[in-house]
C-alpha cells in the first residue's frame, strides 16, 4: 500500500481553514521555491511578506543554530539577553522612546494594541470636555472604542475581526466583539466626526492597507490623525504587521509616506517579516505620560504591568536571535535601499505591461498590487464560472512559476524578498506579461 500524498494528508487530518492552491512546496533558496516535484518558481509572495529576506539566508541559519544549541525557551518569567537586545533594536529603528512586548504573530500583536487602549481608557484620566466644530464632546470617563478604517484587516482573532474594516471576515462569527467603529480610509471628515463620540480612545490603521489591495494613506490624512488624536486626548496606533520593518523601503511604512518623522504613533504592531519566517510579533508602545485616575502618571508602555498581559512563546531566545540577524542583515546589506530601488523599478514596468486586462497598478516600495480591468471576466474566455479573476489569474500564474497573492478579487500583490535581485524582478514581470497576453491571444 502507498503512503498517502501530502494533499492527502491535509485532507483528511487538517481542518480546513484555507482555500489552498493545489502547490505542495518541499524547499527554498533566497527567492526561489520548489514544489514536491522538483517545479522551480519565482516567490513573490514571500509567505504574504514573511520572508523578508528570502528562503535560508546563511547568516539566519548560522544565528539560529548557534541558539539552538545554547538555549531555546525559558518562558516570560526570566530574563535573556536574546530579547532584550531585539527590544532595544527595534525601538532605535523605530526612533522615538518606547517599550516592546513580543507574542507570537500579527494578530496577537493587534490584540496587545486593542489591551493597551483599553488600559489607557480605563485608567488614564480623560481629557476635559472640549469645543470642537461648534459641539460640546461629553465624556463620562469611560472610554473603550477604537476607530478603524474600511478595506483595513487585523487578523482573525474574534476582536481582531471586529476590527477589521472587511465584511467577509465577520459571517458566521457574530455577535461582534463590541467597541469597533469603522470610517472610509482617507476621509478626514469622516474621522473628524467619529472622533468626537463620546467613549471614544484610539484610532487604529493601517498605513497602507494590505489585504484590502495596497492602499496607502495621504500624508494629510495621518497628520490629521495624529492632531486629531491630540486634540482628544486618543491615542494613535498603527497597525504595519505587513507594510513594516523595510518593506516600504523604510524601517517604518508610515515614515515612507510622510517623507519625513513628522508624525509618530503612540503605538506600533509588527510581526510577518520581522523574523524572516519564524513565528512572531511585536508592539511597540511610547513612553508619553498618562495622567492616572489614581493619581501620578506613568509612561504608557509601562500601563500592562505584571499580570495584565502575557504570552508563553513570545520573544524565546531561539526566534529572538533569528530576529535580530534578520533585522541587522536587512540594516547591514542596505536592503531598505534596494526595496526602494527596485520596487520603483517593479512598479514602472508593470505600469509599462500595456495589457487590456490591467486596469492600474500601484505600490509602496517593495509592496506592489497589479488591478485587474473591471470587465477582465468578459475578456477572458477560459475563465470559469464564479471563479474571481484575482485568484484565476494566481493560479495561471503558478503554471508559469511564479507565485504571488491574491487581494480581493480584482488584484495581485507582489510582495517579494527585501533582498529580490533586478533579473528576478525583470523574469517575474515577463512571466506576468506572457501570461496576460496568452490569456487574451
Amino acid at each position: 500500500m502507498s503512503a498517502p500524498t501530502t494533499r492527502e494528508l491535509y485532507d483528511r487530518y487538517v481542518i480546513p481553514t484555507y482555500g489552498r492552491f493545489d502547490v505542495k512546496l518541499a524547499r527554498g533558496q533566497g527567492s526561489v521555491v520548489w514544489d514536491e516535484a522538483g517545479k522551480r518558481y519565482l516567490d513573490f509572495g514571500a509567505g504574504i511578506a514573511v520572508t523578508s529576506i528570502g528562503h535560508c539566508h546563511p547568516r539566519v541559519l548560522a544565528a539560529m543554530h548557534a541558539q539552538l544549541g545554547t538555549l531555546v525557551h525559558t518562558s516570560n518569567l526570566y530574563y535573556t539577553r536574546p530579547q532584550a537586545e531585539l527590544a532595544e533594536r527595534l525601538v532605535r529603528l523605530t526612533g522615538a522612546p518606547g517599550k516592546v512586548f513580543f507574542c507570537n504573530s500579527g494578530a496577537e500583536a493587534n490584540e496587545a494594541l486593542y489591551k493597551l487602549a483599553r488600559k489607557f481608557g480605563n485608567e488614564g484620566v480623560p481629557p476635559a470636555p472640549k469645543h470642537s466644530v461648534g459641539e460640546m464632546i461629553a465624556t463620562d470617563g469611560c472610554r473603550h472604542g477604537i476607530i478603524t478604517m474600511e478595506g483595513s484587516f487585523h487578523g482573525r482573532t474574534l476582536a481582531g475581526i471586529a476590527a477589521t474594516g472587511q465584511e467577509k471576515v465577520k459571517k458566521g462569527f457574530e455577535p461582534a466583539v463590541p467597541g469597533f467603529q469603522h470610517v472610509p480610509f482617507n476621509d478626514g471628515p469622516a474621522l473628524l466626526a467619529a472622533v468626537q463620540a463620546p467613549g471614544v480612545v484610539a484610532v487604529l490603521m493601517e498605513p497602507i492597507q494590505g489585504e484590502g489591495g495596497v492602499h496607502p494613506a495621504s500624508a494629510a490624512f495621518l497628520k490629521m490623525a495624529r492632531e486629531l488624536c491630540d486634540l482628544h486626548g486618543l491615542l494613535l496606533m498603527f497597525d504595519e504587521v505587513q507594510c513594516g520593518l523595510g518593506r516600504t523601503g523604510d524601517w517604518c511604512g508610515w515614515k515612507t509616506l510622510l517623507g519625513d518623522a513628522s508624525v509618530m504613533p503612540d503605538a506600533v504592531s509588527w510581526a510577518k517579516g520581522i523574523a524572516g519566517g519564524f513565528p512572531l510579533g511585536a508592539m511597540w508602545a511610547s513612553d508619553r505620560p498618562v495622567a492616572l485616575k489614581t493619581g501620578g502618571t506613568m509612561p504608557l508602555c509601562d500601563l500592562l504591568g505584571p499580570g495584565s498581559h502575557g504570552t508563553t512563546f513570545g520573544g524565546t531566545p531561539l526566534v529572538s536571535a533569528g530576529a535580530n540577524e534578520v533585522l541587522a542583515v536587512i540594516e547591514e546589506e542596505d536592503m531598505l535601499a534596494n526595496a526602494r530601488t527596485l520596487g520603483a523599478h517593479a512598479l514602472a514596468a508593470l505600469r509599462a505591461l500595456g495589457s487590456p486586462l490591467v486596469a492600474d497598478a500601484r505600490g509602496v516600495g517593495l509592496m506592489l498590487a497589479v488591478e485587474l480591468a473591471p470587465d477582465f471576466a468578459a475578456r477572458v474566455l477560459t475563465l470559469p464560472p464564479g471563479k474571481a479573476p484575482a485568484l484565476f489569474l494566481v493560479e495561471t500564474l503558478h503554471a508559469a512559476g511564479l507565485l504571488t497573492v491574491p487581494s480581493g478579487t480584482h488584484a495581485i500583490r507582489w510582495l517579494p524578498p527585501l533582498n529580490v535581485a533586478r533579473a528576478e524582478v525583470d523574469e517575474a514581470v515577463e512571466i506576468l506579461r506572457a501570461t496576460l497576453a496568452r490569456l487574451v491571444g
